[in-house]
């Protein structure tokens, strides 16, 4: 978990966790054991009540990783729901293909290989809900593309925008000094885009939410 809010706040909602899927409480020991990045639960829960609110029937994620967030949105997807998911690691893709296949919702999720960048304009569909997790030097460029396939009242939503409380510190460690300002312009950007209306949550990471005017 992230610092952007009192670590005891953090351990309160730990304690009243529900979650009982063995399989996506694995995937967070998994992830955590090999120091993959994935969504934090508490985000994760966060759009599985988005994708409730606006059962979304087509549903875009730029950064698939080992495909957690991937299956916790198809698992509450309608039955006609599909979410395509980019990932161009070939570490990550085949963790993914396995967790896919024993998550047993292959069905409704489409795992597309490669550069993001390359297939964004290659893409026919329009998506109800864009969800983007990628590095953070990329974030501009790759929400411009995907803009332009979200439909009219779809819901774009980008993560670690406060990016472990860097872009609110004057004291950023140097590891994180590049990746935070580019976050910094982005969340800008962000802001104040005028085909969005736009919010940042202090939801795990950092969220950002927008809905297409």
């Amino acid at each position: 978990m992230s610092d952007i809010i009192i670590p005891k706040q953090l351990e309160y909602l730990k304690e009243l966790r529900t979650e009982e899927n063995e399989l996506t409480l694995e995937m967070e020991a998994f992830a955590k054991e090999k120091k993959i990045p994935i969504l934090e639960w508490t985000s994760a829960e966060f759009i599985e009540q988005l994708v409730l609110i606006q059962k979304p029937k087509r549903v875009l994620e730029l950064g698939t990783a080992i495909a957690y967030t991937s299956i916790r949105i198809a698992r509450i997807l309608g039955d006609k729901g599909k979410i395509d998911t980019i990932e161009i690691s070939k570490h990550n893709i085949p963790l993914a293909k396995a967790y896919i296949k024993r998550s047993k919702l292959g069905k409704k999720i489409n795992l597309i290989e490669g550069n993001a960048f390359d297939v964004l304009p290659s893409l026919k569909n329009k998506y109800d809900m864009i969800y983007i997790d990628a590095d953070k030097e990329d974030y501009e460029a790759l929400f411009n593309l995907s803009m332009k396939l979200l439909k009219k009242g779809g819901v774009m939503i980008v993560d670690n925008l406060l990016w472990h409380g860097c872009p609110a510190s004057e004291d950023v460690p140097s590891k994180y000094k590049t990746s935070t300002a580019h976050v910094r312009k982005f969340n800008k950007i962000f802001l104040s885009h005028p085909q969005l209306k736009t919010t940042i949550l202090t939801v795990g990471d950092g969220i950002g939410i927008g809905v297409k005017k």
